[in-house]
């Protein structure tokens, strides 16, 4: 399921958004300031965000700005009562990818967001990289160098998520969530056994490690 975070400092549209869009099969989170919004985005990162732009403290530009600097590739889609041209022109020039005039049907701002998700998924490259690390998302192969590294289906859903997030740390719930579909309650023993098997199969001809446990909170891509 694909996460939305709304982030808008009127709660009548936060709760609209948040019924409809969840009815449609989507997690949605929301936020009442640019502050909050960004920190939910570090705790529970979101695959497309609805942003305000005229809002206290952290206004929407500034939002986007920040949210561009850890993830370039993240949809963005401004919803804003300022509905002159200029600033419309004014919002996608400053990186949104798309921009919905309040008020709005419900319904066309759906569609928009499904077609940004699309997007997003039909631009992103077909072999993830880092370091020495390569993932055919078509074949589904990972590689070391030259060195072919067979995994399961568990292994290579969770591959991908380290991947598509290099050097950002990853909490656990986050990968139960995306790697097993739910919002994981009880103890990680899972995932820890997983991520074990992925180091072995990854550092199998001692080549240096890229997964690493933040103890407490998660794991990152990086490297040493």
């Amino acid at each position: 399921m694909q996460r939305i975070l709304v982030i808008d400092d009127d709660p009548a549209i936060t709760s609209v958004l948040k019924r409809g869009l969840s009815y449609q099969g989507f997690i949605v989170d929301t936020a009442s300031s640019g502050e909050q919004g960004m920190a939910i985005a570090r705790e529970r990162y979101p695959d497309l965000v609805i942003l305000d732009i005229m809002m206290p403290g952290i206004d929407g530009l500034e939002v986007l700005k920040r949210l561009r600097a850890s993830d370039p590739l993240l949809p963005v889609l401004f919803l804003s009562g300022k509905d002159a041209p200029f600033d419309q022109v004014a919002g996608l020039e400053q990186g949104a990818d798309d921009y919905v005039v309040k008020p709005f049907t419900f319904e066309v701002l759906a569609a928009r967001v499904r077609a940004l998700l699309r997007r997003q998924e039909a631009d992103r490259p077909p072999v993830l990289r880092f370091s020495d690390l390569s993932l055919d998302t078509e074949t589904r192969q990972a590689a070391r160098g030259d060195r072919v590294i067979d995994l399961t289906k568990t292994e290579y859903d969770l591959l991908r998520q380290f991947l598509e997030h290099p050097r950002r740390v990853l909490p656990k719930e986050f990968l139960m969530e995306r790697v097993w579909g739910f919002d994981f309650e009880g103890n990680t023993n899972v995932l820890e056994t997983y991520v074990k098997q992925l180091r072995q199969k990854l550092e199998a001809d001692g080549e240096a490690r890229l997964i690493h446990t933040l103890r407490g909170i998660g794991y990152v891509l990086r490297e040493d």
